[in-house]
């Protein structure tokens, strides 16, 4: 990391199709779910440096619960996040609020980031700059992707966006 660079070997990911449910179409695209798979050397990469990035976040209030769903170090568990729900709605109604619950799937929220946002984030939000800031981008810059299916492989893409 405090080369700057996330070597560009490891950037590259592989997509296998895997059919949603046995009963599903296999003939028909939205019956596959993309699963991602990079080296195993990526993945402690990335590892190693959010935990780097925890305590400092933690040390300087800069974590906030808009962003714990994320955090390593507070991740909820299913269990806990609906027990809070429930709590929530329970205490609501017995002061006698009106209580309404929307529910949004927020899993694929990092798919639409823009590589140049999150880094501009990075740096005004968070403070990280240099070699740091460097690393984040040669980490997200120049990712590719492809699709692995039955033992052929597609043209590597270029990622733009969101995660691998």
């Amino acid at each position: 990391m405090s080369s700057g660079v996330f070597p560009s070997r490891l950037k590259a990911a592989f997509f296998t199709p895997l059919l949603k449910k046995p009963t599903l179409d296999p003939s028909d695209g939205k019956s596959y779910r993309p699963i991602s798979n990079l080296s195993v050397l990526s993945k402690l990469f990335e590892r190693i440096v959010a935990l780097q990035l925890i305590d400092p976040l933690n040390t300087w209030k800069l974590e906030t619960d808009a962003n714990t769903a994320i955090s390593i170090s507070r991740q909820p568990l299913d269990g806990d996040c609906m027990l809070r729900v429930i709590s929530d709605i329970l205490d609501a109604l017995d002061r006698g609020y009106l209580n309404a619950l929307t529910l949004l799937d927020l899993s694929a929220a990092f798919d639409i980031v823009d590589h140049k946002t999150l880094i501009r984030r990075l740096e005004t939000c968070y403070g990280i700059r240099c070699s740091v800031l460097d690393w984040f981008s040669t980490y997200l810059e120049q990712r590719t992707q492809h699709v692995w299916c039955r033992g052929h492989s597609s043209n590597p893409l270029v990622v733009l966006c969101g995660s691998l």
